[in-house]
């Protein structure tokens, strides 16, 4: 017995995969080092499977250039897509980042910068991993993935892709971090403001208590109780930001 596959199934299958390899490796939470290559390409070819009957009356022809400018093309579409996706999903890291200022968690990358390499801040890298894990938990990855996966019907594998659209969103997108930042870690920048300037008034009224000498366990302190009773709220953020950036990415596709 011999098994057929209908014109265009094999470009269109490494298409397809090639786009969605491209989108895996840059989108959260999928491009983080905790899953390997090898996990990351099978996954693609997971995902494109289902899609790849519909797919092939409008693949390219099988000619080398033709595939390569193709494949050129859909890594384009991927990573943009997915970029767009890690730029709306940084708000929650961001949020954290703001906090390591702000209750002093990053005063030691302050006054010795040289002993730390990338991004090393404890509330940013414990906001991002507890948003990973809300997003496998809450099934809002099944969101991201949906508004990938439409992308094969707005943007054909042998269609153009507008890169100013994409440019227009990925600027809306960059607004939408600030905000959502904004939000998750405002009301607690507030406090520790407050706390700021409480122990600069006590320290004019009493300066022998010398508050600012218990100030800096004060914050930290201050900062994790908040923390602590803030996480709560992180689950419907991060489902609400999930649902942002399929929208983003459907907007982007012109759906």
């Amino acid at each position: 017995m011999e098994a057929q596959l209908a014109a265009g199934t094999l470009p269109a299958l490494l298409l397809a995969v090639i786009r969605a390899v491209a989108w895996l490796i840059t989108c959260p939470p999928f491009n983080g080092r905790a899953i390997p290559g090898t996990i990351k390409a099978m996954l693609g070819v997971a995902i494109v499977l289902p899609v790849v009957p519909k797919l092939a009356p409008s693949a390219p022809s099988a000619e080398t250039w033709t595939l390569a400018i193709s494949a050129v093309e859909q890594v384009v579409v991927g990573a943009g897509l997915g970029f767009l996706t890690a730029v709306i999903f940084a708000g929650v890291q961001a949020a954290g980042d703001l906090l390591d200022v702000f209750g002093g968690f990053s005063l030691a990358f302050a006054y010795d910068p040289l002993s730390f390499s990338g991004n090393a801040g404890v509330l940013g890298r414990f906001y991002g991993l507890t948003a990973t894990a809300l997003m496998f938990a809450t099934d809002a990855h099944q969101l991201v993935m949906r508004g990938f996966t439409l992308s094969y019907e707005a943007v054909p594998l042998s269609g153009g892709f507008s890169l100013e659209g994409l440019a227009t969103v990925l600027t809306t997108g960059l607004g939408r971090l600030f905000l959502a930042a904004t939000l998750i870690a405002g009301p607690m920048i507030v406090v520790l403001f407050c706390a700021d300037i409480g122990l600069g008034l006590l320290n004019r009224v009493a300066p022998a208590l010398n508050p600012f000498s218990v100030g800096f366990p004060a914050k930290v302190g201050l900062t994790l109780v908040m923390v602590g009773l803030a996480i709560t709220l992180l689950p419907q953020a991060v489902h609400a930001i999930a649902e942002e950036a399929t929208n983003a990415v459907l907007k982007a596709i012109g759906r």
